[in-house]
């Protein structure tokens, strides 16, 4: 028996790739995403320094929200049974929302940050279930949509 763990592999989305169908439990117009990379090799630090960086400027990030159309983001780190360290971002946002504008200063640090840190790139997990308070929706909903309350 060895004590070698197996390799992890990691096989970004190809960047064409439209996104999967939603679940009938995300409403219209609104996209559920949970999103996975690799950690560059010696790069968890770095990756602790870009989360500092985000929770220590969290009014500026707040700021990004309405162009973006998100709802929420939430960002998490897991080191699998083979070592490697990764990345996931769940995110619930408008379709018609823009993407980082790097424009503004905290968006081009944060691209900054993730171009030095994880591998280029993401996995994209399919959403299947969805749920919320009805209350909660219609304002998270609206939010999505139009980028106001």
């Amino acid at each position: 028996m060895t004590d070698e763990k197996p390799f992890l592999p990691f096989r970004p989305t190809a960047p064409d790739f439209p996104g999967y169908a939603m679940p009938p439990t995300v409403p219209d117009g609104l996209r559920l995403e949970l999103s996975r990379a690799r950690i560059r090799e010696g790069q968890v630090d770095e990756f602790e320094e870009w989360m500092r960086m985000l929770n220590d400027r969290y009014d500026e990030s707040l700021l990004a929200l309405p162009a973006e159309r998100a709802v929420f983001e939430a960002t998490f780190r897991h080191t699998e049974a083979d070592g490697s360290t990764w990345i996931y971002h769940l995110s619930l946002m408008g379709e018609g929302g823009g993407g980082l504008d790097e424009s503004n200063q905290i968006d081009a640090d944060h691209a900054a940050f993730s171009r030095r840190v994880k591998e280029p790139g993401w996995e994209e997990l399919e959403p299947k279930f969805m749920l919320t308070p009805a209350h909660l929706l219609e304002a998270m909903t609206s939010w999505g949509l139009t980028g106001r309350p």
